[in-house]
């Protein structure tokens, strides 16, 4: 299908310390779970997107070439001033183009989602989220937590051993 990634992982980016766990998420935990022990290949902003490569041009053709969209909801995702240009691109990719498949991870409990942009809460009404509860963090580490395998059902079949 031409696709390079299994998925492209859209996260909040500001460096506050609510962040840091999400940062720790997507650099350490995404990685070691669905690359080094699923076989996943995963694309994500500040580790496949080199310094010099005009960044909006570079998230465009990393989520064509990604069979998912990951997105992380946090409250500093939704309550961001700053519309995130990847954002916008793949609500764009998977709504209007439809070629994409979103998967929402609820790393906080959002409770409404009013707040939400409504492309956001038209996927998460067509398929609701898979919530990030306190219990995984006793093993995050295990692809066999209930939160890893809704996370797989959602990704694409991969031909690799996992």
């Amino acid at each position: 299908d031409g696709k390079i990634y299994d998925a492209y992982v859209i996260y909040p980016k500001n460096h506050t310390s609510e962040a840091s766990f999400v940062e720790y998420f997507v650099y350490q935990i995404m990685p070691d779970i669905l690359e080094n022990k699923c076989g996943y290949k995963l694309c994500i902003y500040g580790r496949d997107i080199y310094p010099g490569e005009d960044a909006a041009s570079a998230i465009e053709t990393r989520m064509q070439k990604s069979r998912r969209l990951i997105i992380l909801l946090t409250h500093q995702l939704i309550n961001s001033k700053e519309d995130a240009y990847d954002q916008h691109i793949a609500l764009y990719n998977a709504l209007i183009q439809n070629d994409t498949k979103v998967i929402l991870l609820e790393m906080e409990k959002i409770g409404t989602y009013g707040n939400l942009q409504e492309s956001l809460r038209f996927i998460i009404k067509q398929q609701g989220t898979i919530k990030w509860k306190e219990e995984h963090t006793v093993h995050p580490q295990s692809p066999k937590s209930k939160f890893w395998k809704q996370v797989r059902y959602h990704m694409p079949l991969t031909c690799r051993s996992s």
